[in-house]
């Protein structure tokens, strides 16, 4: 699908976006992104600008169409909130297939033509490439290219690799419509219990800093162009430091603590992040407690609240002058069937929505992620308590991005090119090679690997058919088997009460001791080879007194992992974090600190076979 262009006397295409029948400063291809800008935000009114300033969850028909209803996730219909509410800035959760995902993201573009001054819609999405299929989080890869997650990446120590995978995710998704990306996550993983280390680069500031700029490299590119990925990184100014590890999209995780004194370590990303041209940055839900920055205490309420850190830090010592949107859900809260997820307003619960908005602008928000609530903005400007000057400040930091990415030159995508794009072979290939290379030996007692062709298997939750795909054969009981092969997660205790609660994984990283006594008698019949998913550092300690060998992957399918196994693919994988010794050792730890003074096994192990 191409634009419908105009053309002036003197031979200038432009999209005569407004229908006035000439070609204004904002739609002229050929003026500086300033001065386009300035035209554009002069004529719109309050409501657009207003509108600019909301980015929250849409749903895609699974054939390509609009949802013009409520959705499980979505709290409107999109006509109304493109038409009525002039929001055009979303993010998306499932896609159908590439070719229906390219057809929405068109019907997208055309119904925001039709608004009074055609600015184009950006589509944003999580982290969609790995395995984790959490829609408060990330979501699997399904037809995209499938890729260990950001643990995985960080494994392998390869800021080109990182890199590589950056752009070839840009690809996939600028060939569906998505333009702007809400990730990279530069928190670092200094808490072992917490729920969102998986989709950081692990524990250590330096590989943090150096894969997450990387990563931003391969979505932007140099700068921000029609082929880029905007990124947004998060969480300002860190995130991984939760008390006792509980998240903060929780109300009994809001906290953020420093016992250890490291902030500076959580905060050591940004800076290289902001100088390599992050389009947006999104601080997180939690709320420091006794933090001290520079001598000044830190006022205890939610980093999105909190106009120490927003305008005070980021944009005052760390000069950030683009756009900072919200972590999702600061203003209201979230029901969904008959469950509910409180607004994050740590440290503010007490204020009203209206007392909420105005409170996140003075901190130095531009956007509110995953609000629609357009008429409490309206009714704090009506009331005099914002300025409309304040929200033409949020909004030029906004449309810069989208003239930036070309959106208002030629929004649309091709959907027979996004489906040759999309989960290309070679794609896919390094991808597979990626989830293999990432498994991480952690021991290898009597050279127990690699597995050789031809032995009679026994496994849990590892496919039949990748074992033959493998040469080996599964046998249904240990005593026949030459080898046993267990995949486990890392340990978790489940929880259901809030919604989003159960796609997290929380808690003691202890394994039951039914399980470990179980494996052990296993262990007494054949050599038994485990694999632990680890999303979170368990505490491996009592499997490694039975197991001939234990490694660890960070999101690889059977087939992967079995040829890091056999040797097909080498492992390559060195722990992105420190592996505990026992969960007391964890209790004993302060939260902001990279590692243990004695871990069972440090950041950086990793045997090869």
């Amino acid at each position: 699908m191409r634009p419908e262009l105009s053309t002036t006397e003197d031979g200038v295409a432009y999209r005569d976006l407004n229908g006035n029948g000439r070609m204004d400063p904002y739609e002229d291809p050929r003026l500086p992104v300033e001065d386009r800008v300035d035209d554009l935000v002069g004529r719109l009114s309050l409501e657009e600008k207003v509108g600019l300033m909301f980015q929250t969850v849409i749903e895609a028909g699974a054939d390509g169409s609009l949802i013009e209803r409520p959705g499980a996730i979505s709290k409107s219909p999109t006509s109304t909130v493109v038409l009525d509410k002039h929001l055009n800035h979303f993010n998306v959760h499932a896609l159908g297939d590439p070719r229906s995902a390219a057809r929405w993201s068109n019907a997208l573009q055309a119904l925001a033509e039709t608004t009074p001054h055609g600015i184009p819609v950006t589509i944003s999405t999580d982290p969609r490439h790995a395995f984790i299929e959490n829609v408060g989080v990330s979501f699997s890869a399904g037809a995209f290219s499938q890729w260990p997650e950001p643990l995985g990446l960080a494994a392998l120590r390869d800021p080109d690799a990182v890199r590589e995978f950056a752009d070839i995710a840009r690809q996939e998704y600028v060939a569906v419509g998505i333009r702007a990306a809400l990730h990279p996550t530069l928190d670092l993983a200094t808490e072992p219990r917490w729920a969102r280390q998986a989709g950081t680069f692990g524990h250590d500031p330096d590989l943090v800093t150096e894969l997450g700029v990387a990563y931003l490299q391969g979505f932007q590119g140099s700068s921000l162009g029609d082929d880029s990925v905007a990124c947004t990184s998060k969480h300002f100014p860190g995130g991984g430091s939760q008390k006792d590890g509980e998240d903060a999209h929780f109300p009994y995780g809001r906290e953020q603590v420093y016992a250890g004194g490291r902030f500076a370590d959580h905060l050591k990303p940004f800076p290289p992040i902001i100088e390599a041209g992050t389009a947006g940055i999104m601080p997180y839900y939690g709320m420091p407690l006794d933090l001290v920055i520079d001598g000044e205490p830190i006022e205890p309420v939610g980093f999105g609240y909190n106009k120490q850190v927003v305008t005070g830090l980021l944009r005052g010592t760390l000069g950030y002058d683009g756009v900072v949107v919200t972590d999702w859900e600061l203003v209201n809260d979230n029901h969904v069937g008959d469950q509910v997820l409180p607004a994050r307003a740590w440290g503010v619960e007490h204020l009203d929505p209206h007392g909420r908005m105005e409170l996140i602008l003075e901190a130095g928000a531009d956007q509110f992620g995953g609000e629609e609530c357009v008429e409490i903005l309206l009714d704090l400007v009506a009331q005099g308590r914002v300025t409309e000057a304040r929200v033409d400040e949020s909004a030029r930091r906004l449309l810069e991005v989208k003239f930036r990415l070309g959106l208002f030159d030629d929004p649309y995508v091709d959907e027979d090119a996004a489906a040759d794009t999309v989960g290309r072979a070679d794609f896919r290939e390094q991808g597979h090679a990626a989830q293999a290379q990432s498994v991480t030996v952690l021991t290898n007692r009597d050279a127990a690997l690699p597995l050789r062709t031809g032995l009679r298997v026994y496994a849990e939750r590892v496919s039949a058919e990748a074992l033959d795909r493998h040469g080996m054969t599964l046998v249904e009981r240990p005593e026949d088997a030459d080898v046993a092969l267990v995949r486990l997660t890392a340990p978790f205790e489940p929880r259901s009460d809030l919604f989003l609660e159960a796609w997290f994984h929380q808690g003691s990283l202890d394994f039951p001791p039914g399980l470990v006594h179980r494996l052990a008698r296993i262990a007494a019949v054949c050599p038994l080879v485990i694999d632990v998913v680890l999303d979170r550092p368990a505490v491996v300690t009592p499997l490694l007194e039975s197991a001939a060998a234990v490694v660890g992957s960070f999101g690889s399918s059977d087939d992967a992992l079995l040829d890091a196994l056999t040797g097909r693919i080498a492992p390559q994988g060195r722990l992105p974090f420190d592996l505990p010794r026992s969960m007391e050792q964890v209790r004993q730890h302060h939260e902001d600190v990279p590692g243990f003074d004695d871990p069972l096994l440090p950041f950086g192990h990793g045997l090869s076979i």
